[in-house]
Formats: C-alpha cells, structure tokens, sequence
C-alpha cells in the first residue's frame, strides 16, 4: 500500500476512527489496533514478507529482556552479536547476495578462473533496510545502557511495524518512539490539523514535482545517446528535484499521518538545497539515516578524533557503507565515495561546521556570497545523483562525459512544465526555511490567506499530477 493511492486513502481514516472513536483511551487496544493496521498496510504488498518483520521482532524483544538481566560482559556481547547477525543477515540475503555472487565470479573471472554459480531470483522485501536499522537500535542502546527494554511486546511490536513510517523511514530511534507507545495520547486538534498540512506538502512534492520531474528523466535517461549536453544537465537537474521530491515527500507524509494519530517522529529533511557546503547539505538531508550511522557507525571508530589519516579512513567507511547501503550497485558505492571526497576537505580543515543556522536567518533573500555557495552546492550534489541514477557506472561515466561538449548551449529539448513547479516548491520552502515543513504558514496572520495556500495546492496535485510513480526508496 502506497500514500498516494485509493488504498490509503480509504484506509488511513478507517484505522483513524478506530483509534480515536472505537478505542479511546485505552491505550493497549489503540497499540494492538497500530500493530494489525501496520501488518495490514505492509502485507497489502506481499504478505509472506511479514514473517520477516514478526521474527526481527520476537528476536529484538527477547535480547532485549535478556540483556537487562545479564551483566557477564561476553553474554552480553554474544546477545548484541546474534541481533546484529541475525537482522543484518536476513539484509545481507535479501539485498546483497546476488551482488556479491556476482562479484566473486567476477574476480575469478579475471584471474582466467571460471566458476559456476547461480544468482537467485530473490524478491527485495519492501522497506527491509529501514526497519532493520530502527531494531538494531534497540538492542545496541540497551546493550550500552542507554534505554530499559521494555516488557510490553505489543508496544514494541508497534514499534517495529509502525506503518507511517515502516517502509521508508524516518528511521526512529528507540529511546525517542517506544516510550511514545507507553504513554496515554489524548487528540490534539492543533496536532492534527498541522500534520494534515504537512501531508498535503508531501503529497505535492510527491504527485506534482516528483512524479512530472520522473517522466522526464526516464526519457533522458533511457535514450541518453542521443540526447544534447544541455538536455543531459536538465535531466540532472530534474532527478535531484525528483529524488527530494520522492522521498522528502514520503516523509512529510509519514510524519504527518503520525500526528494524525499523537505521535512525533524526528525531521528527516531540513529542506537540504538551501545548503551553503555539502557538510550542511548531509546535515540536512536523509537526518535519520546520517544521525544512524554517525552514532552507530562513525562515533565507534573514532570519529573525528585522532589523526589525519584516521579522520580519512572513518570519512570513507562512513559514506561508502552509506552508499552501500541504499542498494546492491557500485554506483552507489561510487556515489557515497564521490560525496566523502566532497566532505573531506571541510573536515581535515575544521569547516565542517561553519553553518549550522538557518540560510539567510531574519532576511528575505540571500546575500550574493550565500546564493552563489547555495548554488555551488546544489551543482555537485546533482553531478553525484547521477551515479546514484544510472544503471551501472559505465552509463553514469558515459552520461558525464556527454554533458561536457559545446551543445551544452543549446536550448534543452525538455517539457519546461516541471521547473514551473519546482520555483512553486522553491519559493514555499524558502519562506518556511526555519519550519518543519513548507506548509507551516503560522507567519499568515489570516485564516483566508491560509487556505487560499492550502485549496491552491490541493488544486494543483489535483490537477497538475502526473501519472504516479513508485517512491524510489521502496527499493532500498
């Protein structure tokens, strides 16, 4: 089941009014109504992969109580160690077996070595890399003693499986939504109506400027070849929009629709291409996967401690195993390697943190200084898209060197309906620079003006959608 479809829209205010009117104030059934809800909205997709979800689940909960009990340091490690293997095992399968297979033949080949082995035809299971990163926290905060398990198995069954966010984030920590299923929810009108907006900005960016920006970039894509330099750039430029739009969108909704239901969940964008240095633009963009694995990841090897070369090293695992991560492919690993490169030197020279404030804070518009480093910015970040876009590396190497050529100045050979809507996502977002999302129009003193806003959106995803696309990080 997908948020921008008939399906949930009939089913969003079903489980809504089961929750606030059917059940309220009893807070185990509101839970257990979460937990069939979420099992229901992943398995509208393929029910076989609930098994997944249901073990990863009964083997957190037990490791977790396990784990409070026992203090003997290596039983302790031997709990942590069958968590860590088991969920990133089932990821390992699923995602990355017949990437490595093929690898391996791949050297060997090399080599003047043949070696006969099939790839499986393996299904991907929708959302497998975000819910197994949210129970890995669990069990590695309760083995540093950062957070009690708890003892209720359908609060943290609700955990798991929440389903707003379930399949592509953001990716919760432990110590910031489990204790939100313990506590009484009472509705908040206010809540309610702000997350409402913010599903309608999701669902813009998603239906208006995602989804037009992706007809567009399939075309170009597709038939490259014979496409001009300028219309390559465009294409570009039209997957990083598509790419934002996609899946800070799946997010407005997710966060939204939590509200719906009393429930905060962290900011994932922080409306990234306003970024003045790519260490800002990581800051800002895909928050709940950065914040993962620099506490996870980068923080346990060092961190920024030590010396250059170590500094080096952790820059590198950090954003490759990042790259990794989103799929089974070398350009992702090209694309994370691409984006260290990019970081590294604002690191090693302690700007790394030079902006952490809002663009243009209390202005209406950049200086020239902030708009040119804005843009500078948004220019790299677009080339490594295309890594993160292509079918393999030689298509990626391929596009760049076609975009370098004298028809660059010529006029793209593009429909220009998208930019339209990408100035309209540009020029809201840049009002609501500082908010939590673009329709946080509490700066609009009246109510008229408000929902002049609001009907001319809804207007315009009613009219102006294009024919829905898949989110893109379903697949990863």
């Amino acid at each position: 089941m997908i948020f921008n479809s008939l399906d949930f829209a009939i089913f969003l205010p079903i489980v809504f009014c089961l929750y606030w009117f059917v059940l309220k104030n009893k807070l185990k059934l509101q839970n257990l109504l979460i937990v069939m809800a979420s099992y229901v909205f992943y398995g509208w997709w393929d029910w076989r992969f609930l098994s997944l979800i249901i073990f990863s689940t009964l083997v957190d909960y037990t490791i977790g109580l396990k784990l409070k009990s026992e203090n003997r340091i290596v039983r302790r490690k031997l709990l942590l160690w069958t968590s860590i293997l088991v969920n990133l095992g089932f990821l390992g399968f699923f995602k990355y077996y017949n990437f490595f297979l093929d690898n391996f033949i791949s050297a060997f080949s090399f080599f003047g070595r043949s070696i006969n082995a099939n790839s499986l035809n393996i299904i991907l299971p929708v959302g497998i890399s975000f819910y197994t990163f949210q129970t890995l926290s669990y069990t590695i905060d309760i083995y540093k003693r950062k957070l009690e398990p708890t003892q209720d198995f359908v609060s943290f069954a609700a955990f798991v499986s929440f389903f707003p966010q379930l399949v592509a984030g953001p990716i919760e920590r432990a110590t910031h939504l489990l204790p939100q299923f313990a506590k009484q929810r009472v509705f908040d009108e206010s809540k309610a109506s702000d997350g409402m907006r913010q599903i309608l900005w999701g669902l813009f960016k998603k239906i208006v400027v995602a989804d037009n920006c992706a007809v567009i970039v399939n075309q170009i894509f597709n038939d490259y070849g014979t496409q001009s330099s300028s219309t390559l750039f465009m294409g570009a430029i039209f997957f990083a929009f598509q790419i934002y739009g996609d899946f800070s969108g799946y997010s407005d909704i997710a966060i939204g629709t939590s509200r719906l239901f009393g429930f905060n969940l962290m900011q994932n964008f922080a409306f990234p291409y306003f970024s003045r240095d790519i260490s800002e633009f990581w800051r800002r963009w895909h928050i709940s996967l950065s914040t993962w694995f620099r506490d996870y990841v980068y923080i346990p090897l060092g961190g920024s401690r030590g010396g250059i070369s170590a500094k080096i090293r952790n820059t590198l695992i950090i954003f490759i195993v990042s790259g990794f991560w989103h799929g089974a492919n070398w350009t992702f690993i090209i694309w994370g390697a691409i984006n260290a490169l990019y970081f590294l030197p604002l690191l090693l020279l302690n700007r790394n943190r030079n902006y952490i404030e809002v663009v243009a804070k209390g202005k209406l518009l950049p200086s020239f200084k902030e708009l040119i480093m804005m843009c500078s910015t948004f220019i790299l970040v677009t080339f490594s898209w295309v890594f993160f876009r292509a079918e393999n590396v030689g298509v990626a190497y391929d596009y760049i060197l076609r975009m370098i050529d004298m028809s660059f100045f010529s006029l793209p050979a593009i429909d220009y309906k998208p930019v339209l809507y990408i100035l309209i996502l540009l020029s809201v977002e840049w009002i609501n620079r500082g908010k939590k999302h673009g329709l946080e129009f509490s700066n609009i003193r009246f109510g008229v003006l408000r929902w002049s806003a609001y009907v001319t959106i809804f207007c315009l995803i009613l009219f102006l959608g294009a024919k829905s696309q898949s989110f893109i990080y379903f697949q990863f």
